[in-house]
Formats: structure tokens, sequence, C-alpha cells
């Protein structure tokens, strides 16, 4: 990441106006099959097969048709690349045969459950991305070549992600679900998390996050960073602006990421607007080098430096 601002970090700001999309609950559905003239009309990418024997069609272009059934697209054995958002399925199970399938877009659709679904039928998928359906849980999601995994603005209220499942998972984009903790995501090869606009009260599991560079927590409900983990040795990235952090002592496990945090958020928190917070942060994190959108200056580099030179020399003094 060449800039650690909030700006460019994903996720910060894009995708809130998709978690508030989506179909209704009442919205009446008019009944669209797939047919073999939309799918010639979606092909595109002709590609060698497998065997290298002969060639196909292997992207697959399919959103905004109106669909709710997808049967006919099961005899395209060869499709690596398919994007189905904005429709109106429930059921991707004619989706098992596509045993090639790499990349796979499904948001803005009305699939409410993993379980059934033929995730485990796609040993080759590696981007996945299902924002804005009806999901509540993660119950029968596997991916064993997952990189990135996009369920922004479900409903989502608990995580169950282990590394047995999800060994190659980096990115995991979680935002605008019903979280109230961090706990369930035992991926100790993730290294960007995404959890913005939740519940989030408490920070929990994070120490098995030993890879993590990016943390993502905008806009949940924490008042406490109790749960950074010194295991925690690769982040430099954690964004907790629009938290209900309310002083200095609820910063202290900030320490924790003392060698490897480069960038902090935390604007839109009651400590920022109560106190001058700015020398704080850098006693516990001397190695940061950007607070907010600003870098941090040499003056208060030095101011810093010399306030930690001024507590240690009050530890000593001590009897």
């Amino acid at each position: 990441m060449s800039e650690m601002d909030e700006d460019v970090v994903l996720s910060d700001v894009e995708g809130e106006e998709e978690a508030h999309q989506g179909v209704g609950e009442d919205e009446k559905v008019q009944v669209c099959h797939l047919t073999q003239e939309t799918i010639g009309q979606g092909l595109s990418l002709l590609c060698r097969t497998g065997n290298g024997l002969g060639h196909a069609f292997v992207k697959l272009d399919l959103k905004d048709k109106g669909l709710n059934d997808i049967a006919a697209i099961s005899s395209f054995i060869h499709i690596r690349f398919l994007d189905l958002s904005n429709n109106h399925l429930t059921d991707l199970s004619p989706l098992a045969s596509l045993t090639q399938l790499l990349w796979l877009k499904v948001d803005n659709n009305a699939v409410a459950y993993f379980k059934g679904q033929p995730f485990s039928q796609l040993p080759y998928l590696q981007w996945l991305s299902m924002a804005v359906n009806r999901l509540t849980d993660l119950d029968g999601l596997v991916g064993p070549s997952l990189e990135s995994l996009n369920l922004t603005g479900n409903g989502i209220q608990r995580v169950n992600l282990q590394s047995g499942c999800f060994a190659n998972l980096v990115t995991l984009e979680l935002r605008g679900n019903q979280l109230d903790t961090t706990d369930g995501i035992n991926l100790p090869n993730l290294r960007q998390l995404y959890l913005a606009q939740n519940a989030i009260k408490r920070l929990e599991g994070l120490e098995k996050l030993e890879r993590l560079t990016t943390l993502h927590l905008r806009e949940n409900q924490l008042d406490s960073l109790d749960g950074l983990s010194p295991n925690m040795k690769c982040l430099q990235y954690l964004n907790l602006r629009g938290n209900a952090i309310l002083d200095e002592n609820a910063l202290q496990c900030l320490r924790f990421l003392s060698k490897t945090l480069r960038a902090l958020v935390l604007s839109e928190n009651p400590l920022v607007e109560t106190t001058d917070y700015r020398l704080s942060v850098l006693i516990l994190l001397p190695q940061l080098e950007r607070l907010e959108k600003d870098p941090i200056s040499p003056e208060e580099r030095v101011e810093a430096q010399e306030r930690i030179k001024e507590l240690r020399e009050e530890e000593i003094s001590e009897p």
C-alpha cells in the first residue's frame, strides 16, 4: 500500500451506499429464466480449454437481467469469470458444474444461505463477492483457493472462518453487517480485514491474525482497544474512525503495535474532541508516520521523544 491515508484504503467510503440497496423483502419479483440467447449475448474472452485441444469462451456477463433461475448455465463448463450481479437469485446450485470458475460476483441478489450452495464443488474459485444479499451466517461456505471474499451489506451476525477451509484467504470484507465482535476469524494468512459499519463492541480473537496489515473498524461501537495483540506483528494501518473511544486510557493497547503501525485514524471519536491526543498517541506509537490525514511533523516527534524520556526518568527515580 503506497499511500496509507484513509482516502486510499479500500472500504473506507467506497461501497457505503450499496449496503442500503439490494432486493426489498416485499418487492414482487417477475420470474425470468436464463435462456441460451441471453448466455450467447454475454459470452466473451475466447481461450484454450483445459486440455489445450480446443477453444471456448470463458467470461460471461449476466448482470442486470432480472434472473431468478440460472439452470441453463450448467452446460457452460468452461466459464472462469462470471458476473451475476443485480438479479433476483436465491439458488446458485446450477454453478456446481462450472468447476473451472476463478471469479464470481453475485452482488445485489437474494441469497440467504450458503448451505446447499455449490461452493464445495468450485475448487479453483479465487475471488468471490456476494455483497448485498440476505446472508445471516457463513455456515456451509468453503473456499480452499479463495484469496478475496466480499460479504458487504448482508445481515451477518456471527462468523466462524477456520484456516483449514480458507488457507489462502488474504482479503475479507464484512462491512455493513451485524457483527458485535471480531471473534471467529481464525485466518493466520489474512492480510486485509474490513469490518466498518457493524455493531462491534469487543475486539476478540485478533491474536490469531499474525500477518494482518490492514484492519478497518470505522463506525462501530468500540470504547476500548482491549484485544489488540502483540501477535499482530505486521499491522500497518488501523482505522477506528467514528467509534466511542472516550479518553487516553482506552488507547493503551496501541503499544502492542508500536513496532509496525504506520497509519492510524481516530477521528470522530469523543477522545479527539476533548483532549490533545496526538502527543499521547505518539508516546505509545513512536514509529507512527500518519495520524488521521496528517503526517507526523518533526516537531511532534521531538516533543513525543522528550516526553518518553521524561516518563522513563520518572520511572527510574521512583522508589
